[in-house]
Formats: C-alpha cells, structure tokens, sequence
C-alpha cells in the first residue's frame, strides 16, 4: 500500500519517488497540506508560475466537467517534458475520485498529479484508492507536534536572523498549532515586531500573544464538553474580559478535541474502555480532568468530533483574517460544539 506515516512525510518530500505519478496530500491541518503541497510542486523543477506547464485545477470544476482532469492528463506538454496537474480543494467529488481511478489504472507519461484534500477517513473512496494504486501515494498531515512547533519557530527566527528565550519559547509554544500557516505567519509577525533586539524575549510574545496562561480554561472547557451551553458562555466570557485571547481558547479546544479524536479511534478498533485508553494516553492526561475526559469519549463519536473540528480549523482562520471579529467568531463556534454536545448527552440519556 503506498501511503506515509505522519511523521515520515517530510523525509519522502525531501526526496519524492519518480516513480508515484499521483500524489495525494491531506489532513485536517489545511495550513500544512498547502505548505507541503506547494513544497512538493517545487520539487517537480517547473515553473510554477507557467501555464502551460503547472494546470491548477479546482475539485469542483472537475465533479462538474466530466473528463476533465482526464483530458488534461493526456494531453501532450508544448514547452516542457512533463506537466504538473495542481488539484485543489478535494475531499468526496464523485468524478475526481473517477477522474483519479482512471489514472491509476492508465497512468500517463508525462504528467504529474497532486491532489490537496481535507480531512480524508480512513475508508474514504479518494484516499483508499490512492492508498491501493501502485502509482500514487498518500501523504497524511495532521496539527504539529511540539516538537514541529520548535522546528517552525526555528527556521522563521533564523531567517529573522534572532533568537528566542527559553521562557518567551514556552510562552508561544502555547499559541501555535492547528494550522502551519497560520503559526508560520505568527512567528514571522513575533520576528517583525521584535526585530533590532536580536532576541525575542517573554515580553515580545505577551504583547502580541495576549498571554493568559495564568488564567485556566479548564472549567469553560469541560462546560463545553458536557454541553452546559450557558456555564461554557459565561466562562467564555470571564477569559475573555481577563485578557484571554480567543484564538488561544479556540486552539485549546482544538489539541482537546484532536486528543479525543485519536483515542476514539483506539475505543473503536480494540476491547478497552474509555477509562484505560485516557490513562494511558500520551501526553497524559492531567489526573483532576480524567473523568470528565473519560465522559466526553464516551460521548462524542468519531462523526460528531470531526464536525467539531472541522468547525475549529475555520474558526482559526476566521480569527486571522478578521482580527476584529475574532471574540465573535470564536463564541459562535465553540457555542455551536457545545449545543452539539448537549444534544449528545440528550441521546445518551
């Protein structure tokens, strides 16, 4: 089966195998799957810049004109040896994953297919076809570890020319994650703003972080868990009127519900309960919230905790793109997760 590991596809971009002409790169993290993406179409050696040589497709133009990737694989490149077909925005397109078989089955010779998706399942027609052709592989990106988190801060302050201390790294290390590009953009703005001291200090990241860390949002958290709309609003409200800001409150929920993610997956594939897979689950999980993450696994299905984490993913853009909004778009979001989990404690009653 030709298909990565999470943490083994940095290592295959740096070095793509000729021998995949499709090339599927998905996950929940959109920020990743792009970078990656524009990665790998930089490793082809064309320009991406030329049209006749780089063709960027959208999924849904392709569901609505039959054929129509198909076409562009076999047609002949004028000003280049090979061409590089660029397919956005992909997930269940009925006539892309058509489009996608076809060419599996008859690869063509001089073109090269990447594919940008979503948050594709296990099982999911598109990635279980590349996952069982010869020709293509599927490269999964999933939200940045801690460790990534460091390596990114690395790589944008070193080409600030600066550095980070220990307590300012801590800080920040907190605000980044569920999206790359938009961590990427927030180190790079933490660089621009700090820039002439040579070191970004813990002062820098306050200032334009909003750190709260001293504030805890656990209890806003299991309020939203629970379902208890009007105890998470209220929560919600106080972290925001103490200086939290809300895009720390969306990632927050957001590493919680990608923890729960992954070990309801374990509840559903092995013959544990939900009390052992959260004992055992790295990193652990703090003791005085243990029975309240026990509950909310038992709760929430695999469906429900990706619509929630789907709604999350576009809250955090929102936030980015609407700095002004940001309290209002996070509220609605994570007021729309809880109104899911109250609906969900209901079925279980």
């Amino acid at each position: 089966m030709a298909q990565k590991k999470a943490f083994e596809v940095d290592s295959w971009l740096a070095r793509p195998d000729p021998r995949f002409s499709i090339v599927l790169i998905y996950g929940p993290d959109r920020g990743l799957v792009a970078e990656r993406s524009r990665d790998f179409a930089k490793k082809t050696g064309l320009a991406l810049d030329d049209p006749f040589s780089v063709v960027k497709l959208d999924a849904a133009d392709i569901d609505r004109e039959e054929g129509r990737l198909l076409d562009e694989a076999r047609t002949v490149p004028m000003f280049s040896d090979r061409r590089l077909l660029w397919v956005r925005n992909a997930g269940a397109q009925k006539g892309l994953t058509e489009d996608i078989k076809a060419l599996a089955a008859d690869p063509p010779g001089d073109a090269i297919i990447l594919v940008e998706a979503g948050d594709l399942k296990k099982g999911a027609a598109l990635r279980a076809l590349v996952e069982s052709a010869a020709n293509a592989i599927a490269l999964p990106c999933y939200s940045d570890s801690g460790r990534d988190i460091d390596q990114l801060i690395d790589e944008e302050l070193t080409k600030a020319g600066m550095t980070i201390s220990l307590e300012a790294r801590h800080t920040l290390r907190r605000s980044l994650g569920g999206d790359r590009l938009a961590s990427r953009g927030e180190v790079a703005k933490l660089a621009l703003f700090a820039h002439g001291a040579g070191e970004v200090g813990l002062d820098d990241v306050r200032a334009l972080t909003g750190d709260v860390s001293g504030q805890s949002f656990d209890n806003a958290l299991d309020a939203l868990l629970e379902g208890r709309v009007e105890d998470f609003d209220t929560a919600f409200s106080r972290q925001c009127q103490a200086g939290g800001h809300p895009f720390q409150a969306l990632l927050t929920v957001m590493r919680q519900f990608q923890s729960l993610h992954a070990m309801r997956a374990v509840l559903d594939t092995d013959r544990k309960s939900a009390a052992a897979i959260v004992a055992s689950a790295r990193p652990p999980v703090f003791f005085s919230r243990r029975k309240s993450v026990e509950k909310a696994l038992e709760r929430w299905n695999s469906e429900a905790l990706s619509r929630a984490l789907t709604r999350l993913q576009a809250a955090v853009l929102q936030t980015r793109r609407r700095s002004d909004m940001s309290i209002a778009v996070a509220r609605q979001a994570l007021l729309g997760i809880a109104v899911e989990g109250a609906r969900l404690l209901k079925q279980r009653e």
